[in-house]
C-alpha cells in the first residue's frame, strides 16, 4: 500500500487530520491497534475551545456538533462558600467554549471518513516506523497473520503517550519534562439533569470537585482523590455524599442524583516531550504532552498541533516548500507550554495540596478572591479558558 502521509492512531487526533488532509486534496492512511468500537467506548472531556469548532466546521463535520453541542459563554468558580461567574464572551470579545464529549467528535470523524472513503485499518498489530530519517518513511504493521507495509512521504504519531511513534525516536534525541500530582479525580457519568447551565470548577478544604455535562440529561462530575485510591471503595452513594460536602449550599441542594453509568479515576500529570518531529515523524497530541485536565486543554491541544502539522503539510503538497513543517515542532510547542501553564496555574489553584496545610489554603482562597474581583485577572483566565489563538 502507498500514501502520501501515514498516520498512526484513529483518535481524535489522527482523524482531524486525516481529514484536513483529505479536504486539501492529500492521501493519507490510518493505522489503529484498536477495534472501532473500543475507541468509541472511550469516555474522555468534552469542552471544545473556539478554535476546534471551527477546525471542525472547516471540513464539514460540525452539522451535529452545531445541533446537540451545548455552547457555553461563561464558567463558575466555586470557593469560600460562594460561586462567582466568569464571563467568557464579555471577557474576550465574543468567543466562548461548546460542551461536546469528545466520543462524539470521534464519532462524527469516523462517520466524515467513511463517506470520503478514507482509509482506516483497525486492529493492526506492531505497528512500526521506518526510514523517517531519510527520505523513504514506511509503516509495517500485522492483521489477520499476515504483515503489511505503507510507503509514505510522512508519519504522523497521533498514538498516545504509551504509542509506538514516540518511543521510534533515536535514544537521546528527546528531551522529556514532567510533572506528577499526589492525587487524581474520581468521576462519574450519570443520566441526571446537570446542577448548572454551565461547568461548576469548586475550592474546598475536602477538596477540588468539578460539575460538568454532556448534555441536558447527562452529567458529568469529578472529585478529587488521592493518587493510591482504590475505585472498589467509592459507591454511588458515598460519590453523591462527597460531592455535596464539597459544594456551596445553593448548589448542593438542587443537586440531582442517580446511578453512575460509568465510574473512573483519572491521575493527573503534566509532561511535554521536545522536539514533536525526528526527520519525517512527526508527534501531534498526546504522544508528545499530557496536561491536567482542570484547564480542559487535552483534545483542544491535540487539535491545535494537527492545525500547525496540517499547515505544513498542505504547504509541502501545494508548492514543496517545507518551511512549515521544519517549523512545526517549535510553533506547536510555543501553544502547548502556554497550555501547560494555564493548566498547571488551575491545578495548583483550585486542588487541595494537604501538605500546604492551612496557610496554603488560605493563599488558594486569596488568590481566588483576587481573580474573581479583578477585570484583568478574569480577562486573562478567560482567553485561556476559550483558547489562546493558534
Amino acid at each position: 500500500m502507498k500514501t502520501q502521509v501515514g498516520i498512526i492512531g484513529g483518535g481524535p487526533a489522527g482523524l482531524l487530520l486525516s481529514q484536513i488532509l483529505h479536504v486539501a486534496g492529500i492521501d493519507s492512511v490510518i493505522l489503529e491497534r484498536q477495534s472501532r468500537d473500543y475507541v468509541l467506548s472511550r469516555i474522555r472531556a468534552g469542552v471544545l475551545e473556539q478554535g476546534l469548532v471551527d477546525m471542525l466546521r472547516a471540513v464539514d463535520v460540525a452539522g451535529r456538533l452545531d445541533r446537540e453541542g451545548e455552547v457555553h459563554t461563561g464558567v463558575n468558580l466555586a470557593f469560600d462558600g460562594r460561586v462567582e461567574h466568569i464571563d467568557l464572551e464579555g471577557l474576550t470579545g465574543g468567543k466562548t467554549v461548546t460542551v461536546f464529549g469528545q466520543t462524539e467528535v470521534t464519532r462524527d470523524l469516523y462517520d466524515a471518513r467513511d463517506a470520503m472513503g478514507g482509509t482506516v485499518v483497525h486492529e493492526a498489530a506492531d505497528v512500526t516506523p521506518h526510514g523517517f530519517d531519510g527520505g523513504t518513511p514506511s509503516l509495517t504493521y500485522r492483521k489477520d497473520g499476515m504483515e503489511h507495509r505503507v510507503d509514505c512521504d510522512f508519519i504522523a504519531a497521533c498514538d498516545g503517550y504509551h504509542g509506538v511513534g514516540r518511543q521510534s525516536f533515536p535514544p537521546g534525541t528527546i528531551r522529556e519534562y514532567e510533572k506528577t500530582y499526589p492525587f487524581g479525580w474520581l468521576g462519574i457519568l450519570s443520566r441526571t439533569k446537570p446542577v448548572d447551565e454551565e461547568l461548576i470548577y469548586a475550592n474546598h478544604e475536602r477538596g477540588f470537585v468539578l460539575c460538568s455535562m454532556r448534555s441536558q440529561v447527562l452529567s458529568r462530575y469529578y472529585v478529587q482523590v488521592p493518587a493510591a485510591a482504590d475505585i472498589a471503595d467509592w459507591s454511588d452513594d458515598r460519590f453523591w455524599d462527597e460531592l455535596r460536602a464539597r459544594l456551596p449550599a445553593s448548589v448542593a441542594d438542587v443537586l440531582e442524583t442517580g446511578p453512575s453509568i460509568e465510574k473512573s479515576i483519572a491521575p493527573l500529570r503534566s509532561y511535554v516531550a521536545e522536539p514533536l518531529n525526528h526527520g519525517r515523524l512527526f508527534l501531534a497530541g498526546d504522544a508528545g504532552h499530557i496536561v491536567p485536565p482542570t484547564g480542559a486543554k487535552g483534545l483542544n491541544l491535540a487539535a491545535s498541533d494537527v492545525h500547525y502539522l496540517s499547515e505544513g503539510l498542505i504547504g509541502y503538497y501545494r508548492t514543496g516548500d517545507e518551511t512549515g513543517l521544519k517549523s512545526y515542532s517549535e510553533r506547536a510547542l510555543r501553544r502547548i507550554w502556554k497550555a501547560e501553564r494555564f493548566s498547571w496555574w488551575m491545578t495548583m489553584l483550585m486542588h487541595r495540596f494537604p501538605e500546604e496545610g492551612g496557610f496554603g489554603m488560605k493563599v488558594q482562597q486569596a488568590e481566588l478572591d483576587y481573580l474573581t474581583g479583578s477585570t484583568a485577572a478574569k480577562t486573562a483566565m478567560a482567553e485561556n479558558y476559550v483558547g489562546l489563538p493558534y
